[in-house]
Formats: structure tokens, sequence, C-alpha cells
């Protein structure tokens, strides 16, 4: 029995999606397709907020680095997998493998759980408290609450790396999926993980937990109080006003409790690469559609900015 870890530094294999030339080329073609709309809309998002003084509110400072955050893990994903569908060579290096599974965990795991959270309390104080939203949403405490998201997702991607960089892999390096995920990766190794398994749903899991409570509460409140609320006018604008954030919350972590807060030995390749393609590649291109879509206020911001550049010309 071979075995190797990170001081041999061997490559491992993707595996992929497919093995048919004919289907690869359609994936390809589909992600690219997703992948320019994904990198339009974030960066059209980013600049619209940047160029429109009326959308210099709380609320549209958590957008713009949530849509920095779904255009940077799109970036550690997707380029690669269209290249791995276009080429015969599937092969990524271990510090290439390591690398991609940081920074998504930075990206996708703990940062972006507690932005999300942060924009459910901004939702909650609009609601529940409208009186006094300039005071309690305040630039500093906006800018303390995007640090500490940043702080935490970084801190719970270097213990998940720290655990997984003391894996050996026996027999196969080829890893069964089409990117390297922690599950895939895990499902390689010769010694006993179940220790390294414990504390990443331990240190995944309370980071998941802790945002979801914060979700949940302040949604729970905002619900009482549009109950509240006797006019129907009323009771659809605040709706309207958490609508988007609240379809974006619920398609993130549904996908994500799914994949990751299970053991090693539930894995499975056809479930987990369907639930993985969503949130890698089609998520980050949902995200900017389901906020502006649905969304009042940057509708009247692009009528406002191009005719602003009408305007200059």
């Amino acid at each position: 029995m071979k075995t190797w870890n990170h001081t041999n530094m061997a490559d491992f294999i993707l595996l992929g999606l497919t093995d048919s030339k004919e289907m690869r080329l359609v994936l390809s073609m589909l992600f690219l397709l997703i992948y320019m709309i994904t990198v339009l809309g974030n960066v059209g998002m980013i600049l619209l907020i940047r160029l429109d003084a009326q959308l210099h509110t709380p609320m549209y400072f958590f957008l713009i680095h949530l849509s920095f955050l779904d255009l940077s893990y799109s970036n550690v994903i997707t380029p690669k997998t269209i290249e791995n569908l276009l080429t015969s060579s599937r092969n990524i290096s271990y510090v290439g493998c390591f690398t991609q599974l940081y920074f998504f965990f930075v990206l996708f795991g703990g940062t972006e759980c507690f932005l999300l959270s942060s924009m459910a309390y901004d939702r909650y104080v609009a609601i529940c408290n409208p009186l006094h939203y300039s005071s309690i949403m305040s630039t500093h405490l906006c800018y303390a609450l995007l640090t500490g998201s940043y702080v935490i997702g970084a801190m719970d991607s270097s213990v998940n790396m720290l655990c997984m960089s003391t894996m050996q892999f026996c027999n196969s390096n080829v890893i069964h999926h089409f990117f390297c995920d922690t599950p895939a990766v895990l499902a390689l190794s010769c010694n006993d993980t179940h220790a390294i398994e414990m504390l990443i749903i331990i240190v995944s899991g309370s980071t998941l937990m802790v945002s979801l409570i914060t979700i949940s509460v302040s949604y729970g409140a905002i619900l009482s109080a549009i109950l509240k609320i006797t006019s129907a006018s009323g009771k659809q604008k605040a709706f309207s006003t958490c609508a988007s954030h609240f379809l974006g919350v619920t398609i993130f972590y549904s996908t994500m409790i799914f994949t990751y807060l299970k053991p090693k030995k539930s894995y499975s390749l056809g479930k987990d690469q369907v639930a993985s393609v969503f949130y890698t590649i089609v998520i980050p291109m949902l995200n900017p559609l389901i906020y502006s879509l649905r969304n009042k206020e940057v509708k009247n911001a692009v009528i406002r900015v191009l005719q602003k550049m009408e305007s200059s010309r």
C-alpha cells in the first residue's frame, strides 16, 4: 500500500462530473455562460451601489461584500472546473488542492455565514426599530460586523486546514469530485479521520449554528413585527424589505447543511456533486439576480445611473 502526504508534493486527480466528451463540452459551455453572468452580475452590483448615492446604506454596504464573496469563490472553483472539462488533464497539485480548500472555506464558510447574519440583523433593526436605524447601524458597527465576519472565516478555515494537513493518503489519489471539497478529500485518507471529522463538524457546525440562531431570532422578531401591522400595504412593504435576503439565506443554508454536516461514510458522489454544482457555480450567479430583480430600489438605481450616464454625454 503506497502512502503519501504533503511531503511528496504528489498530485491529486479530479475525477470530474462525467467521462462523456459530449457532456463535458455541454457542461463547459453551460458553466462558462453561468460564470460570465456571475462576473457581470456581481461586478455590476458592486459598481451600481458605488455609483448611486441613494444605495449608500448599511444593507447595500453588506450586499457589496456579499457580491465580492460570490465573485471570489466562483473564481476559486469555476475556471478550474471549466479547464478540466475542456482538457484531458485533470491534475491538481497538493498545494493547489489545499489552497482551493482554504480559500473556499474562508469565503464560503464562516465569512458568508456571518455576513448573512449581519444582513439579517440589519433587516431586523430596519423593520423593528426604524426610528433608531441610523444610530444603531452606524458606520463603525457595520465595519465591525464585516471585519468580524472575515476574521471568523479565516480562523475557521485555518483550524480545518491544520487538521486536514496531518492526513496521509494511500491507494488512490483520485478525488471523486470536480473540485477539492472536504468530504471528497477526507474519503481518500487511509488513517482514521474520525477525530478530524468531529473537529471539523464542531468548528463548522458552531459557526453555522451561531449564524443560524442569529438569523432565526432576527426573522422571528421581524415576523412578529409584521403581523402587528394592520394595513395590507404596510405588511407588503415590510415583507418586500427582507424577502430577497430571506430567499438567499434559505438557498445558502439548505445546501450547506445537506453537504457538510454529515460524516464521511455518508458521502455520495452523485448527490453531493449535484449540490456542489449548485452552491459553487449557480448560487454566485443567483444572488445578484435575487437582490436586483426583487428589489425596487436596485431597479430605480439602475435607471438613475443610466440617466446620469446619458446626461453626461
